[in-house]
């Protein structure tokens, strides 16, 4: 929240932003003189930094009231810049949106794939808009296609590390071939999910393993023995970026042995190396010709590579690792708790359904014991200490998370907890004139209250409390949830048509406002749970846009969704019902009933 408002202060008055960052405030925190780096002895026109500190106080003796002058300009000008409120009755319809989803395939990156130019990011939020906006329409739709292209693109290696799975932050080329190696949770997180949704839309196994892969290392080395999930990798060991990460081509013969000429042909690996006389893994061929060149059944060449990665990943694990950024923080913790949900009810092997339900559960627990007292959710914890400061992407993402979780095993008590945590969400958060501030009414006071509705890395608090809103509408038919969303959409329609690789979080959730959302209700008779379970494994069986799911023994508990109630079993036999706004069409009780229903 300091940095939203500083850094808007420096972009201010000197035109560009960047770190470090240094701002020079009044006593009421007023910003009147701002910069990035000073050298330490004058160069390059700048004045050194010992220089600056004395001309800033001469002028503070001197000049106060033009100093007191420019703080109050520049406040007024940054009240302004982050106000963020609704001008208009403009809401989203589908031609935005389709106007947002030419725009992303006209500046998509068909050679390499992604969006923009080094330093690349992986972009999982524009991603899913496009895969939800497209799938309906196939694999030839063109939103499609980009997302095929740049989920295989960032999946060959370097950016994703093939041998303990994962994804490091971005690349810092346009090949997608050198990564900043820097693991964040927030970026593992979201991957998974958008790879999950495509192996969904595919059924390509590739994606699945990188999914697995990919929980499997945050299951393996970033999670706390207590359920909690830590922030981060660095990017160094031993004082050497990428150290942990890379190879020589001594190191893997020694390794591989007889597989080697296999592995080495598969990955492009030579004796000069790619990066620095090293070699960061990348794949250079396909399946298909590793087959043909060394004469191996196709299926076989998956399995070899993963054999050759897990001998890799022990040699690897002697040497020395990167630091561990081991605080929990709440919002993060709530992207990943969703990709541990929705993959442990979708991916094909049952006994990691088992273990990411299990991961999921323990991280849900931890959440709301050791991030929440008195009442109110904390940003983040450490060592059995948690912060007092809580901000809005806490609250709407732990929301988010418990949802998927709920829909997972259905148990209450992750439904009722979503609710209550959006409910004090809208009390602590809400601004009268359209969306929610990022920090609390009765939180420390600042210069400003910060509202910031760009996603950048992680998704805008604003787009994740909008989208929490709408499935809290669906699941309990309480309008003010829909009507806080709806008029929080309005905040951001031009700039999201017109810049959508920044708002992708919030094209999703404008879709699936726009969408027709199906809500099922699964009832059934007690005892009887084995063979709801069959429909909601039809239900699960592909991706599905804007659908809601909650079941339950008939009747339905008290804390249960709205969504089961007065929903009756049929016949005796698990019932499904296919509703929008809570208009349902007749009950079904036969898989072949529901395929036509959905």
């Amino acid at each position: 929240d300091l940095d939203a408002i500083y850094m808007q202060a420096t972009v201010a008055m000197t035109g560009s932003g960047g770190w470090p960052m240094s701002v020079f405030l009044t006593p009421d925190l007023k910003p009147f003189y701002a910069g990035t780096y000073f050298p330490p002895v004058p160069r390059h026109n700048l004045p050194s930094f010992k220089d600056l500190l004395a001309g800033i106080a001469r002028t503070w003796q001197e000049q106060p009231t033009d100093v007191l002058r420019v703080g109050n300009e520049v406040s007024d000008h940054l009240q302004q810049a982050l106000s963020v409120n609704v001008q208009s009755d403009t809401a989203f319809t589908e031609a935005h949106l389709e106007t947002a989803v030419k725009n992303l395939i006209e500046s998509y990156d068909w050679g390499y794939g992604g969006w923009g130019s080094a330093p690349k990011f992986p972009q999982p939020m524009t991603i899913e808009f496009l895969l939800r906006s497209s799938y309906l329409q196939g694999k030839d739709a063109s939103g499609m296609k980009a997302v095929i292209h740049a989920l295989k693109a960032m999946a060959r290696g370097s950016m994703y590390d093939v041998v303990g799975g994962g994804f490091s932050r971005y690349s810092v080329d346009n090949f997608w071939r050198v990564p900043h190696f820097e693991k964040m949770l927030y970026d593992n997180a979201q991957l998974a999910r958008a790879y999950l949704h495509a192996f969904q839309f595919t059924n390509n196994p590739f994606y699945e393993r990188i999914v697995t892969e990919t929980l499997d290392f945050i299951a393996r080395e970033m999670t706390h023995p207590d359920g909690g999930f830590y922030s981060s990798l660095d990017a160094d060991s031993e004082g050497e970026e990428g150290k942990f990460y890379i190879w020589t081509l001594d190191e893997i013969r020694e390794t591989l042995k007889g597989d080697s000429d296999f592995f080495e042909v598969a990955y492009g690996i030579t004796a000069r190396g790619n990066w620095e006389g090293r070699t960061v893994l990348q794949r250079a061929l396909e399946d298909a010709l590793l087959s043909a060149r060394f004469k191996i059944d196709l299926e076989t060449v998956p399995a070899k590579l993963a054999d050759c990665h897990s001998k890799l990943l022990s040699v690897r694990a002697a040497r020395i690792r990167p630091g561990t950024d081991d605080k929990v923080l709440t919002s993060w913790n709530g992207l990943m708790l969703a990709a541990f949900a929705e993959a442990s009810r979708t991916i094909t092997n049952t006994n990691l359904r088992g273990k990411y339900t299990l991961l999921a559960t323990r991280n849900a627990e931890f959440l709301l014991k050791e991030l929440k007292s008195n009442d109110r959710l904390k940003h983040s914890w450490r060592g059995g200490n948690a912060s007092n400061e809580v901000f809005l992407e806490d609250y709407a993402a732990l929301v988010l998370g418990l949802l998927e979780l709920y829909q997972t095993d259905f148990n209450t008590k992750w439904f009722s907890s979503a609710k209550e945590l959006a409910d004090e969400m809208i009390d602590l958060f809400e601004d009268p004139n359209g969306g929610f501030f990022d920090t609390a009414r009765d939180g420390e006071e600042l210069l400003l209250r910060p509202k910031d509705v760009q996603d950048n890395a992680t998704p805008s608090g604003n787009a994740l409390a909008c989208e929490a809103l709408l499935k809290l509408a669906e699941f309990t038919g309480e309008g003010k949830y829909r009507d806080l969303a709806e008029n929080a959409l309005k905040l951001v329609v031009g700039m999201a048509t017109r810049y959508p690789t920044s708002f992708g979080r919030w094209l999703s959730a404008a879709d699936m406002a726009l969408g027709n959302t199906k809500q099922i209700a699964v009832v059934y008779e007690a005892g009887r749970q084995d063979e709801a379970d069959k429909l909601i494994r039809f239900i699960r069986s592909r991706f599905r846009a804007n659908v809601l799911v909650a079941a339950s023994a008939y009747p339905p508990p008290n804390d249960a969704p709205a969504l089961l109630k007065d929903r009756p079993v049929k016949e005796g036999k698990p019932t499904v019902y296919v509703c929008e706004g809570f208009v349902c069409q007749n009950p079904v009780t036969a898989i072949d009933e529901l395929k036509e229903l959905l």
